[in-house]
């Protein structure tokens, strides 16, 4: 079976993620765990990068290399982005804006600007993430299940949590944030 010429350009985003885990590594104060991870219950097994400061104060990265070929960005506890979302010819999603949206992402949770808590409602619990950098203000919510409220909440979650800023490496300086031209 011939691969899809227009699937197929979005490969740059697997050699992106891999110098973006490779320059953070180097970079960061932090441990770097590769696994084989289901991402869903009808997924196949995708191979998962993490990257895990070694203060507990400052959140996890995590990037799953997908078939498409595409990535599934992870940051913090709830923050979760598929890079494309969808790979399809109609939807013509540009592989260089996604290759900017992983850096200016990554960017923003290593800089301190991920917060995130865990909001009572009457119908349950919802997840309510922010995520802030240069040229990035964006908000996610959603539902828990009872599980996963009361397990964020004994992890300090009832209270919003902003994640600090990743330990710099001695002797290395930290990075200029991506800029995007607007």
């Amino acid at each position: 079976m011939r691969a899809d010429p227009h699937v197929a350009r979005f490969a740059v985003l697997h050699d992106a993620a891999e110098a973006l885990l490779d320059d953070l590594a180097e970079r960061y104060v932090v441990d770097r765990r590769e696994s084989k991870e289901l991402l869903g219950p009808a997924d196949a097994l995708v191979r998962m990068e993490r990257l895990m400061p070694r203060t507990p104060a400052a959140a996890p990265l995590a990037i799953a290399f997908t078939e498409t070929p595409g990535l599934v960005l992870r940051l913090g506890r709830w923050w979760v982005e598929t890079l494309p979302m969808c790979a399809c010819a109609v939807c013509d999603e540009d592989p260089a804006r996604l290759v900017d949206a992983l850096r200016t992402q990554a960017s923003a949770l290593i800089e301190g600007g991920l917060w995130e808590r865990v909001r009572r409602g009457v119908g349950g619990s919802w997840f309510e993430s922010r995520l802030i950098g240069v040229g990035l203000n964006a908000r996610r919510e959603g539902p828990l299940t009872r599980w996963d409220a009361r397990e964020a909440r004994r992890s300090g979650f009832a209270a919003a949590v902003q994640w600090a800023p990743w330990p710099l490496k001695p002797g290395t300086a930290r990075a200029e944030p991506v800029r995007r031209d607007v």
